[in-house]
């Protein structure tokens, strides 16, 4: 299993909206980097993904699982991106801030720092395990 971030926009889809969605399952899609891209590709039915809010907000607020390996995204005219599945898994009880993970020496490789505008990303599990027990997740 590997674990990943997805960046979005909460004004655009948020958690809640996420949790809404019939069965918590929801399309990830509208990725237009090739980087990120070549990420969803990689995903694998089971793995793991925090969610995370962008713009304004900055924090990683939950966690989804990806339901559905990569397929043609839709919502691509010139059909070169994919979209997965993903349903809700579990809700942080304490959201970690950029803020937060910028701060703290432990995580100055990981790629939320070092490439900041990349909206799909691994995360290693040193990362991931530290995040959760920053959130009370452990």
């Amino acid at each position: 299993m590997k674990y990943w971030l997805l960046k979005t926009e909460p004004q655009n889809w948020s958690w809640k909206d996420q949790l809404k969605s019939k069965n918590q399952i929801a399309e990830w899609n509208g990725v237009r980097n090739y980087q990120a891209s070549k990420n969803l590709k990689a995903m694998k039915k089971n793995d793991l993904c925090f969610f995370y809010h962008s713009g304004k907000e900055k924090r990683i607020i939950g966690i989804v699982r990806i339901i559905k390996e990569y397929f043609r995204d839709k919502t691509d005219k010139a059909n070169k991106f994919v979209s997965v599945m993903v349903r809700g898994e579990d809700e942080l009880s304490k959201p970690i801030t950029l803020e937060k993970i910028k701060n703290d020496k432990f995580f100055k490789e990981l790629a939320l720092v070092k490439q900041s505008r990349l909206s799909v990303m691994e995360i290693n599990t040193k990362y991931w395990k530290k995040i959760c027990k920053m959130s009370n997740m452990d």
